[in-house]
């Protein structure tokens, strides 16, 4: 078993870090596009101006940083890769081992609501019967998990890095694992290559694990068209599908290195760029401040740009179709591990209703070779930012997964 207290890491970035982050926000040359305030062309140009001003004149990092410091904080290197992780220890009779896996553009503060609940249940209105011991890493080559330095880092490559953080650095002989986004491909793979080793597994994403392989790995459509025939609907629906995502996976496949130049020099351009999908992909209704809050938002960007964290954690779609998964095993399900599942409304298929969800799910011939699900639940409420957008959801379904396999 680690021992946790030389592992402790404090975030403390140094002042010229933050001088040159407000030298370079004062410095912007804006856009002198026409309709730059127009939100069908990217993020508004009004909207953009108000966060840097605020970024310059408002936020205090100090602040920010002591309150990331109040979370237990630590960081190791396993396999020559700087891992950072919050974690936090259970109150009931036999917490289990639990860790949990973010996505791009998220870090690891958007598991934040559910912590306590998850570690305490008792002091939140649940049986500390369903307590678990949380361990919530930065995924390798996002925020405080660097600097990189591996050039081949992807999904089954973190997942290695989790299994020794987990079996080998803290002992455990079992543990549970959840993810969402691209932290859902971690903890699939997870699932598939580690079953034995793992209680189960909880995914708010479900996402194939050869999704970044084949002859298209950047078009999430795979070529397709929407279906002739189809309802307004349900084409509605599809069209928005690949207005949210087609672009976002295929730049970062594609031209994932001439994008990171950019982001990497331009603290505004990177802020647009993840604005952008924090809008798009929550549930906001078109402003992102009904979802997340204006310092939660500065937070994340600064925490970004500070650890200039923005190219390596791109680079890890790509590697995904450059260092290309293979199966452990030819049995199926390939994800042997006991899965609970969890669907919110706002990513509802087009044209499903929310009660028709699992179905739906249960349904579709392409799933049932991949899961073992033991547990699904859909919810009305919830973008992709799913344990920020509707915790209590995650909460229930995290507990009632795992309370049937401790």
């Amino acid at each position: 078993m680690s021992d946790l207290e030389k592992d402790r890491f404090t975030i403390a970035i140094p002042q010229e870090t933050i001088d040159d982050l407000k030298d370079r926000l004062r410095r912007t040359r804006w856009t002198a596009d026409v309709d730059e305030n127009d939100a069908y062309y990217g993020t508004p140009q009004a909207y953009l101006k108000e966060l840097v001003d605020y970024w310059l004149n408002e936020f205090d990092w100090r602040e920010a940083e002591r309150k990331l410091n109040e979370w237990d904080n630590y960081r190791v290197t396993i396999d020559e890769t700087p891992i950072h992780f919050i974690r936090k220890q259970g109150k009931g009779p036999a917490p289990i081992p639990l860790i949990m896996s973010h996505g791009w553009p998220w870090s690891y503060r958007e598991w934040t609501k559910v912590i306590d609940p998850l570690t305490d249940p008792a002091a939140h209105g649940g049986d500390p019967a369903d307590a678990f011991d949380v361990i919530v890493p930065s995924l390798a080559g996002f925020a405080f998990s660097t600097p990189a330095n591996r050039p081949d880092m992807n999904f089954w490559k973190m997942a290695e890095l989790w299994h020794t953080l987990m079996t080998e650095h803290f002992g455990y002989e079992k543990y549970a694992a959840a993810g969402s986004d691209y932290g859902a491909l971690v903890t699939s793979q997870l699932g598939h290559k580690y079953a034995d080793k793992l209680y189960g597994i909880w995914l708010s994403h479900r996402i194939h694990l050869d999704i970044f392989q084949g002859e298209r790995p950047w078009d999430l459509t795979g070529g397709a068209t929407v279906p002739p025939g189809v309802s307004d609907e349900v084409r509605d629906g599809i069209l928005a599908f690949q207005d949210r995502f087609v672009s976002h996976v295929a730049v970062h496949i594609l031209d994932n290195q001439n994008l990171a130049y950019g982001l990497a020099d331009s603290p505004v351009g990177m802020l647009s760029w993840i604005i952008r999908r924090w809008t798009k992909w929550s549930e906001s209704g078109g402003n992102v401040e009904n979802v997340f809050p204006r310092e939660h938002l500065i937070t994340n960007a600064t925490i970004w740009w500070v650890t200039n964290s923005i190219t390596t954690s791109i680079r890890s779609y790509v590697n995904a179709n450059r260092y290309p998964w293979t199966p452990s095993h030819d049995r199926t399900p390939i994800i042997e591990a006991p899965t609970g599942i969890t669907f919110l409304g706002y990513e509802n298929p087009p044209g499903i209703a929310t009660k028709d969800v699992v179905q739906n799910f249960l349904d579709t011939p392409d799933e049932k070779p991949w899961y073992n699900p033991i547990y699904l639940n859909a919810h009305d409420h919830g973008g992709h930012f799913t344990a920020w957008e509707n915790p209590e959801a995650v909460i229930e379904d995290i507990r009632a997964t795992f309370r049937k396999l401790r």
